[in-house]
């Protein structure tokens, strides 16, 4: 597999990997979001250090519906 391949493969992943955990930190720093367990400190490491898994985790499991 050349170089030029395997950067079509991984880019888009990526790219989608960089907007959701963009999208989820802001999200996350609205004044008015309440989140699960009341730490958006938490929340926003766990966004960022499980990349991919976080923000979803974020979305589905620690966004409060108001």
């Amino acid at each position: 597999m050349s170089e030029t391949t395997l950067l079509i493969l991984i880019l888009p992943v990526v790219l989608i990997e960089i907007g959701l955990i963009v999208f989820a930190l802001r999200d996350l720093v609205r004044p008015e979001r309440r989140v699960r367990g009341d730490s958006k400190l938490l929340w926003g490491v766990v966004i960022v250090l499980f990349q991919l898994i976080g923000p979803i985790l974020y979305f589905v499991v620690g966004r409060e519906t108001e």
